[in-house]
């Protein structure tokens, strides 16, 4: 075994923050958010930036732990710090097989979607085109990151700068234009008199934004391959937080200056593609699909980047299948090639099941990207706890005030996922795929 090299630098970092988070969703999740306040702009808003409590401060509390500990996978590192060896192993595992695998495959078959509709092809969600191409995209990044993990960060940067110059221009040409016309204020002023009345919904848009947040965690992933990770990871984290939540509220502030609030609430995810015709033209609708792709697949790479090493962290524990082999890092492309094969196969695994529930084979629907989200977030709020017991040598808003902010955050998220109505199932495939894991887990463990 050898260790992997410092290949990454801050930029790759921040993009893994918002590249990673900024995916197809925020395309339309502007209209999601303002049906749920009832299409109140100002309720809208406040729901955004409370949205935003949970990223970053949890980033800010987690780039705390990344300024003190650092061996490989960060999340798995704190984890092991604070609750022990069993516990950081359970959540390697966890979210190797439970978390990063399913939603890797699910962002290919995304990606291939948009790809379909993009070309105007007929049920872009479900043809055998579709799948195959979801398959092809799978391989490719995969390959990719495996064997030219540079020429894969440089991708990550690339993709992020792409996929930030339509929620850019929307935003800030949008906003000049409603400001112009007077449709900002408008919106605004219909706010401001429904206000009283429209506050129960907040609860549920805020759910709705945090899920759109969800994703600035996988950066610490390879905090070991970053170089001066310990100063420059916090960096990504507070830095990369910061431009999601300005480019959301961008984006959205731009969108609510071309059309009115009642008007987005009624045409849906298509207020998208008429905000951008009426800003740039006819072609624009197809544009922005294909800036959508382009989104997709850096959070594809992003993710991808991310799988391919949970294994190994696990290996170089003496943890997991077959660690000695898993552990071995490749001279020529300074990658651990078998514990990309292995993350790969998974990942396949998961696209042959998201067919299989797509096509309810299964007797219903079940969204594997749903299962990890409240087990994930549990995590999240009891290492918030070991943070606020143990760094004793914080001021007090150090200490309290940020990781309370960022517990508040992780209690929004639970809230959404406890609601769900498959929460049982979702619970109790959690559960097992974690007992499953301490099949792999050793006692004692040695990797020479």
């Amino acid at each position: 075994m050898n260790g992997l090299e410092k290949k990454y630098g801050l930029f790759t970092a921040i993009a893994m923050v918002v590249g990673v988070v900024i995916g197809s969703g925020v395309f339309f999740k502007a209209d999601d958010v303002l049906m749920l306040t009832e299409g109140n702009l100002i309720l809208a808003l406040v729901a955004w930036a409370a949205g935003a409590f949970s990223m970053i401060f949890g980033a800010l509390v987690f780039a705390e732990f990344a300024q003190r500990i650092e061996k490989a996978n960060g999340i798995v590192d704190y984890t092991e710090a604070a609750y022990g060896k069993r516990a950081g192993y359970l959540v390697g595992w966890f979210n190797w097989i439970l978390y990063f695998s399913p939603l890797s495959a699910i962002l290919a078959w995304v990606s291939s979607m948009y790809t379909m509709i993009l070309l105007g092809r007929e049920n872009p969600a479900n043809s055998s085109a579709t799948w195959v191409l979801a398959g092809v995209y799978l391989f490719l990044i995969y390959v990719l990151n495996s064997i030219a993990p540079k020429l894969a960060g440089d991708f990550q940067v690339g993709t992020t700068v792409i996929k930030l110059v339509p929620l850019f221009a929307i935003g800030i040409i949008g906003v000049f234009n409603g400001l112009a016309n007077g449709v900002t204020m408008d919106n605004f002023a219909t706010a401001a008199n429904s206000l009283g009345s429209k506050g129960g919904t907040l609860a549920s848009a805020v759910v709705a934004t945090a899920f759109a947040y969800e994703g600035w965690i996988i950066a610490i992933t390879i905090n070991n391959e970053i170089k001066d990770s310990k100063k420059n990871l916090p960096k990504a984290l507070t830095m990369g937080t910061f431009i999601v939540f300005v480019v959301y509220i961008m984006y959205f502030m731009g969108i609510a200056g071309v059309l009115p609030t009642e008007q987005i609430v009624l045409q849906g995810d298509n207020a998208v593609s008429i905000a951008g015709t009426m800003l740039f033209g006819k072609m624009a609708a197809s544009v922005l699909t294909g800036f959508v792709v382009i989104s997709c697949l850096g959070t594809l790479n992003g993710l991808v980047l991310s799988n391919i090493r949970l294994p190994y962290s696990l290996a170089i524990r003496g943890q997991g299948p077959i660690p000695k082999k898993l552990s071995i890092v490749n001279k020529t492309f300074h990658m651990p090639l078998r514990g990309a094969l292995f993350s790969g196969t998974v990942s396949f695994l998961y696209l042959a099941l998201w067919n299989a529930s797509l096509n309810e084979v299964f007797g219903r629907f079940i969204g594997l990207d749903e299962i990890p989200i409240v087990m994930v977030y549990g995590l999240y709020f009891m290492l918030y706890i070991w943070y606020m017991r143990n760094f004793k040598d914080l001021n007090f808003s150090k200490r309290f005030i940020k990781p309370a902010f960022a517990m508040l955050g992780s209690l929004t998220i639970l809230y959404g996922g406890i609601t769900n109505p498959s929460i049982g199932l979702y619970l109790l495939i959690s559960l097992g795929v974690l007992v499953f894991g301490l099949i792999f887990y050793r006692r004692e463990s040695d990797v020479s």
